[in-house]
């Protein structure tokens, strides 16, 4: 596996601790209310949609252009965020490091 992919499940493993602790301490519910709480939370919360968003919009094409299953990821990314493209990238550079070496593939 590439360098990057260990930096990949290093930093899920560990924001997965985090998100493990803070559903513990608040729960799922308690951590929307969280970003709900002021304009400075509220700008995160935006701010964190925004990038998943992006990040889904991403991931669609990129599953488009390598003809890879995409729908797991994208409800992972609705349902906890992070993870979703977090693990797309996971399994993407697994499945890189897993194709067959013949003909260079392009795009």
């Amino acid at each position: 596996m590439a360098g990057t992919t260990w930096i990949l499940i290093a930093v899920t493993v560990g924001f997965g601790g985090l998100t493990g602790y803070s559903l513990h301490a608040v729960g799922y519910l308690g951590i929307w209310q969280a970003g709900l709480a002021n304009p400075g939370t509220l700008q995160v919360l935006v701010d964190l949609l925004i990038v998943c968003g992006l990040a889904m919009l991403w991931m669609l094409q990129d599953a488009r252009a390598n003809q890879r299953i995409v729908w797991p990821y994208l409800l992972l990314t609705v349902a906890a965020g992070a993870f979703g493209p977090l693990l797309y990238l996971i399994h993407r550079g697994w499945s890189q490091r897993q194709a067959p070496r013949g003909e260079p593939r392009y795009g």
